[in-house]
């Protein structure tokens, strides 16, 4: 019986195991999954708590409810993988041999790794990437009188790009309703050298930071946070002061990655990019966050490579060539505030363009277009994710591969380069 060993029971970690479950034929595998946390969290929700839209109960479920009864669960911690021997050693002393390994440990923030971010955390700055951090956030936000809000991300990767854009947007709308507004001047500061770094997507949603009255700060790579005269400092020494300030600290794979010296310089597990098999070890696959790719660490990733993953996993065990088919599509929902959101859709090789989505020429979301429909899309989601993504159950017209059908992409000129979406 070949034993499959998965790590990490988040978003692609679980929707593998049901995946590979539902495969399975006369118990010819023992698939186990390995993880140290009790609840699992819809992550696209921290977004959404700080501002009250939704509460505790919508965004957090036992781990258990959502794996199959086959798969054996074990709650512990990581310690480290040993490549050559098919070993995972756990931080509680046990062993697990394993004959396919799947990587799927996801990616967590390092305020620790930005001088002075965490003297002062809880207080005046926040994250909303974990679930802590959006529920003090949103504590803080109930009483706040007012002042600089800045909104900040301290380096790429991070998980979910346009997050931190998401956020600048619906506090906008937040302190619009609580009859504040005048009260709050909005920075979004950014490492990057815009708010959107490709052509279609600054010529479609450049505006929207105008209209808001959100300043943009590029190009600012931080150095430190100063507490004591509440500003945060550059590495060229320009600074930005703040009365809150909600940042996205560096994002770093899981530290196994590190003691397995499996990682490059952030942690994350270098993958060959249209398999999602390891660089290091042909027995040992990679999706979602953990992944070195080009593309966007988010869930609707980590949804498609779990489809194409399977199925490379399945021709792995029986001894056959991979399928090079993954091409980085992503796609995710962009919350602009008043009940408004915009619906992106991208790969490798294609930036967001205009067009209609799932069905080609019918939608009925519109591509790159405010509306308060993929607003209601984005809530919709989170039924979506519990009851069918998680389950690896069908989800009809979206296919793991990008459509160009229905949308509105040029052709691309002999010779000419395509751009990867890194944003």
């Amino acid at each position: 019986m070949k034993r499959i060993l998965i790590l990490g029971a988040g978003t692609a970690g679980t929707m593998m195991a049901n995946h590979l479950s539902k495969k399975q034929k006369s118990h010819t595998w023992e698939i186990t999954i390995v993880d140290e946390a009790t609840k699992h969290y819809y992550q696209p929700g921290f977004l959404f708590l700080p501002f009250g839209t939704y509460s505790e109960k919508d965004i957090e479920r036992p781990i258990r409810q959502f794996l199959p009864k086959s798969v054996n669960y074990i709650q512990a911690g990581i310690d480290r993988i040993v490549g050559d021997e098919n070993l995972v050693l756990l931080q509680n002393g046990q062993k697990l041999n394993y004959d396919l390994l799947i990587i799927a440990t996801g990616t967590q923030i390092a305020p620790d790794e930005v001088e002075g971010m965490l003297d002062n955390w809880q207080e005046d700055v926040f994250d909303f990437y974990t679930f802590e951090g959006a529920r003090a956030l949103r504590e803080k936000l109930a009483n706040w009188k007012g002042g600089r809000l800045v909104v900040h991300i301290s380096e790429m990767p991070i998980k979910c790009p346009v997050a931190p854009l998401e956020f600048a947007f619906l506090a906008d709308d937040f302190f619009q309703k609580k009859g504040m507004r005048d009260r709050v001047s909005i920075s979004y500061v950014t490492p990057m050298s815009g708010a959107f770094t490709k052509p279609t997507a600054a010529k479609k949603l450049g505006h929207l930071l105008d209209e808001k009255n959100i300043e943009v700060v590029s190009d600012f790579a931080i150095a430190r946070v100063d507490n004591e005269h509440k500003k945060i400092i550059d590495y060229g020494g320009q600074e930005v002061g703040y009365d809150l300030l909600v940042t996205v600290p560096p994002n770093l794979g899981n530290p196994c990655i590190a003691r397995s010296d499996m990682g490059d310089d952030y942690n994350f597990v270098p993958t060959d990019k249209h398999t999602l098999q390891s660089k290091a070890y042909e027995n040992i696959f990679v999706l979602g966050d953990a992944t070195n790719l080009p593309t966007s660490k988010a869930g609707s990733v980590a949804h498609f490579q779990a489809e194409i993953l399977t199925e490379n996993i399945l021709l792995y065990l029986e001894g056959k060539a991979l399928k090079a088919d993954f091409d980085g599509h992503a796609n995710c929902f962009v919350e602009t505030g008043k009940n408004k959101a915009l619906l992106i859709d991208f790969n490798y090789e294609q930036e967001p363009v205009t067009g209609t989505f799932p069905i080609p020429g019918v939608g009925p979301l519109q591509l790159l277009k405010e509306s308060r429909l993929n607003h209601w899309g984005k809530l919709a989601f989170r039924w979506i994710y519990w009851n069918m993504l998680l389950p690896a159950r069908p989800l009809p017209f979206v296919t793991p591969k990008m459509k160009t059908a229905g949308k509105n992409i040029a052709p691309v000129a002999k010779g000419e380069n395509k751009q990867v979406l890194q944003d």
